[in-house]
């Protein structure tokens, strides 16, 4: 082995190109006695790494074309792609190429990101969004969807799995941009050119596992330990021996995704997967990491993390005991909704009957604060009480939600057109941080099933074994889609042409006031909030500011309610009725301007909402 040198501290794992030209090539295999990059320049070229400090290995090359493949050998054995691999063409067998990331030409640097408390995200898949299924293809989307008033694009996971087809959550290279998207370059210019289109980019990340198939970390040094176990692979060592190395590669490759490529946050997929019993948790070492550098950058960074804890150490300061990350996903708002308007209550469901954990969701932000839970057999979760409303990521709808029902069902599929706005409005006129899934603002009727392209035999009827056995005690009676086939691809493809149709075209419609509104009113803004149920079927949603309050009545039976409101007496402006004619509703178009008597009768048409404006007279103009 070559003499040990010290690791200098900018030197970044995988093939980086330096500022005299030169490339280094840095990896992390304290396994390795050797080790060897293979560079498939002419007849192939063996250039031995020098040995460094903590197990990291080292190699200078001076000259280099643009595109360069290369592989790394272990103690003289067989090829293996670099761990930290910025781009594979060929796949997750394939050699890995370099890439010069700063030749670039960036336009945006006078962006400065989007705060959260006016955010509204919108989640796609990039292999679905298009027929094309390209980072370029969604380029000509993207003014439409500024136009509907989205100011944040989420995408699902990009990091190269195998095969063109995966939701992405099988990645093996979280550095590499998927190739059959279109790869670094293109990922790039769909980063900014949604910059200028004022739009943001979040990237979901995983950070919990990695997929089976092309998986060669173990190969290089403990990645993965089995002290804990995850349901989708080997946990990641966080905590262990030799951990502090495989720390620094995924937070390196955070800084990565921030900083090489622009994007303004990233969803930290299931963190209830990190483990870590360490004295500074993972989590909290990666959010101080991201604030220095959105400090140094001058751009507002958001890490946004996918719990299923109910754990509001998530998201306290450090200085209170917390990790400190910007906002998570509120999974309980979802379930609350969906069992609302569906009145499915198998699984997880079954915990969110009737009025009650909605209420207390919009209240406080989640509705499991440590009572006990049916479904888990025990207490879950503990208050969120003092938490910002920005702090609550809720939707109606995610990929989670639609494709792991057996069939992928979206909610245009399993309501009706006047629950699907009602949906939309108790989400998008919510306290807390609105999200779509893509199609859903306009009613989109492909289904979003699960899908992959495995080129492993066994893996691929492993998969089908264990989605036909998980539906199977659910009671589904059905066929589930084989999640190899291509069919079960392309059929979750969304049809845009639907929103040239009816009844798509006036949800969109609907969809576009309800942001409107969102924006004019400042819903993100926080303000004092009371929510009250009224009766089984009905609740009042009250906001209030220094100028004027606001008030959201929401029916969610499937039948008329009379409501009577003293405590709404006065005059009235009405911002939007979901059951109005002009939104395709049932009823005549309700007055705009409404005086309410002390009696204050208010009729609800079935699943419908009503959202009223009182302008609050100061002493003065009185």
């Amino acid at each position: 082995m070559l003499p040990t040198k010290v690791l200098a501290k900018h030197t970044r794992v995988g093939a980086n190109r330096l500022p005299d030209a030169s490339w280094e090539f840095l990896l992390w295999a304290p396994k390795a006695r050797s080790v060897s990059l293979h560079l498939l320049r002419g007849s192939g070229e063996f250039l031995p790494l020098e040995g460094l400090t903590n197990g990291y290995h080292r190699a200078i090359v001076e000259t280099l074309e643009p595109g360069s493949e290369y592989f790394y050998q272990l103690d003289g054995e067989r090829d293996l792609p670099d761990p930290a691999s910025r781009y594979q063409p060929q796949g997750v067998h394939g050699p890995s190429q370099v890439v010069d990331l700063d030749a670039f030409n960036w336009t945006d640097n006078n962006w400065k990101g989007t705060a959260l408390e006016r955010s509204i995200f919108y989640e796609l898949h990039v292999g679905t969004y298009t027929p094309e299924g390209t980072f370029d293809a969604l380029i000509p989307h993207l003014p439409e969807l500024a136009a509907l008033g989205i100011t944040t694009i989420e995408l699902m996971p990009v990091a190269q799995f195998p095969g063109p087809r995966n939701w992405g959550y099988d990645g093996v290279y979280p550095y590499a941009p998927q190739n059959s998207y279109g790869g670094p370059v293109a990922l790039q210019r769909l980063v900014n050119a949604a910059h200028q289109h004022g739009l943001s980019l979040a990237l979901d990340v995983v950070y919990n596992h990695l997929g089976p198939e092309g998986n060669y970390l173990s190969a290089y040094g403990p990645y993965f330990t089995d002290r804990y176990k995850t349901p989708w692979g080997q946990a990641i060592n966080f905590d262990g021996a030799e951990s502090d190395e495989v720390r620094r590669f995924f937070i390196e490759n955070a800084m990565y995704w921030l900083e090489d490529y622009h994007f303004d946050a990233l969803r930290l997929d299931a963190i209830h997967g990190i483990y870590d019993f360490g004295a500074r948790h993972f989590l909290a070492e990666l959010k101080s990491a991201v604030a220095d550098l959105s400090q140094r950058l001058g751009r507002k960074i958001h890490l946004i993390a996918e719990s299923d804890l109910n754990d509001s150490r998530i998201l306290r300061d450090p200085e209170h005991g917390g990790y400190g990350i910007d906002a998570q996903w509120s999974d309980d708002f979802h379930h609350s909704v969906h069992t609302l308007l569906t009145r499915e209550n198998m699984g997880y469901y079954a915990d969110f009957e009737g009025l009650p954990p909605l209420a207390s969701t919009l209240q406080d932000g989640w509705f499991y604060s440590g009572q006990h839970s049916n479904f888990r057999k025990r207490r879950h979760g503990n208050s969120p009480a003092g938490l910002s409303p920005a702090k609550f990521v809720v939707c109606n709808q995610n990929h989670d939600q639609v494709g792991n029902r057996a069939a992928g069902e979206r909610l245009a599929s399993l309501i009706s057109f006047e629950a699907l706005k009602l949906a939309a409005g108790i989400t998008l006129l919510s306290p807390f941080v609105p999200m779509l899934f893509m199609g859903e603002e306009y009613g989109e009727t492909a289904p979003f099933q699960y899908f992959t392209s495995h080129g492993d035999p066994e893996l691929v009827e492993a998969v089908r074994r264990g989605r036909r056995e998980e539906f199977a005690a659910f009671g589904w009676e059905g066929r589930v889609p084989d999640p190899q086939e291509e069919q079960t691809f392309s059929c979750s493809s969304l049809n845009h042409s639907l929103k040239a149709e009816e009844p798509h075209r006036t949800l969109l419609r609907f969809y576009e006031q309800l942001i409107r509104i969102r924006d004019e009113q400042e819903l993100g803004t926080p303000m004092p909030r009371t929510v009250r149920e009224l009766g089984g079927c009905a609740l009042l949603l009250m906001r209030q500011s220094a100028s004027r309050q606001l008030a959201m009545l929401c029916n969610f039976a499937e039948f008329p309610v009379t409501l009577n409101m003293p405590d709404l007496a006065g005059r009235w402006t009405k911002l939007i009725y979901s059951a109005d004619a002009s939104w395709n509703g049932p009823e005549q178009n309700l007055a705009s301007e409404l005086t309410l008597s002390k009696v204050g009768e208010l009729h609800l048409s079935p699943r419908s909402f009503l959202l009223l404006e009182q302008i609050q007279r100061t002493p003065e103009a009185m």
